[in-house]
């Protein structure tokens, strides 16, 4: 496979996760919001709002390719609050920790992967065509 094309699928994959996400946690604004505040973070309808316009707006920029490195760059920094926040496994019951601890390592794992857009651009095959 290409180095053009194996960044546009890269792309494609990883907008998947955060586009779909991003689109239910619209739909369901108050259950979004429900989710949040069951984690005592502070001002969880700006939480949602923040969730949305990073996961939908841009992933949607991630996935067509436009101001891409910067998209990623905050996508990661999203996707690693995220695991602190939400799969804290450390502070978990042990009958919580294990599906947590997989899951905060998951979105290290997409943190990673999105740092590899933001050093090395979207590929050509995007808009910005870098």
């Amino acid at each position: 496979m290409s180095k053009d094309l194996s960044t546009l699928v890269g792309r494609i994959l990883i907008a998947l996760l955060f586009v779909p996400s991003g689109f239910g946690k619209l739909t369901n604004f108050e259950g979004t919001v429900g989710y949040i505040a069951s984690k005592s973070l502070p001002l969880p309808q700006v939480g949602a709002v923040v969730a949305i316009a990073v996961e939908l707006g841009l992933g949607l920029l991630l996935l067509v390719g436009w101001k891409a490195r910067w998209a990623a760059l905050i996508m990661a920094l999203f996707t690693i609050a995220a695991g602190l926040l939400f799969h804290n496994y450390w502070a978990m019951p042990p009958d919580q920790a294990m599906g947590n601890r997989i899951n905060f390592f998951k979105n290290l794992a997409i943190a990673g992967g999105l740092l590899f857009v933001y050093a090395f651009g979207p590929g050509r095959l995007s808009v910005d065509k870098a």
